[in-house]
């Protein structure tokens, strides 16, 4: 690491955590984190100033963050979702999908605190269109985002006195994936030009990382442009 800005994203390995990593790497040394560690090797060589940083983060600790003392931006993209009417949701499903949703993005948040201090920050949370509302089958997954939602609002608050930023992002459908797997998990076909690209994503969420001092980017908002 060459003394730019340090970002750790989570979910790095594809999808919309890979495209925020291509859109900081010009200007931020990396740390890629995920479970796929072929990929995030890959994608380290492929990006200077990145390292792969594999891991299961529902059983992240105080050992894994060892040496990060400063750290400029944390992104946390990784998700999982089950989908499912309510009647048929097993309580593994809904303890699964709030260990890697919520509590792992708690954890891993509470355990940079400090190192987020240090450089005052900025956490930038990838939510959903499902964080705002929630859909038949969807109730998991919903409930979860909408719990991020809540995290995200109390943590502004409590860490503004330290300098450190939050964002909230809630992207439509993204072509990724994830969502690839929801679309057959739904039984439908898939229409990629209906979705948001994730380089779209990645490139609002550059954007309130690199706002000006005296703007606080809260929230982003993204839907699919017809076309």
């Amino acid at each position: 690491m060459n003394g730019r800005p340090l970002a750790l994203i989570t979910g790095a390995s594809s999808g919309v955590g890979e495209a925020i990593a291509r859109a900081l790497a010009p200007t931020h040394d990396l740390i890629l984190g995920g479970r796929d560690a072929d990929a995030l090797s890959a994608l380290g060589v492929e990006l200077p100033g990145a390292r792969p940083w594999p891991v299961e983060l529902t059983e992240v600790g105080a050992r894994d963050v060892a040496g990060i003392d400063r750290l400029d931006v944390l992104v946390h993209s990784a998700g999982i979702a089950r989908l499912g009417a309510i009647e048929g949701l097993a309580a593994s499903v809904w303890r699964e999908t709030y260990e890697v949703n919520v509590v792992a993005v708690a954890e891993l948040t509470r355990l940079l605190l400090p190192a987020l201090r240090a450089a005052q920050g900025h956490v930038v949370l990838i939510n959903s269109g499902a964080g705002l509302r929630a859909n038949p089958e969807w109730a998991a997954y919903a409930a979860s985002k909408f719990a991020l939602r809540a995290f995200a609002d109390a943590l502004r608050l409590e860490e503004d006195e330290h300098g450190v930023r939050v964002t909230s992002v809630y992207p439509g459908r993204v072509d990724t994936p994830m969502q690839r797997t929801i679309r057959a998990q739904e039984g439908g076909g898939y229409k990629p030009d209906l979705y948001l690209h994730a380089d779209s994503v990645a490139g609002a969420v550059r954007q309130a990382i690199m706002a000006p001092p005296d703007a606080h980017v809260t929230e982003i908002t993204l839907r699919p442009a017809p076309r």
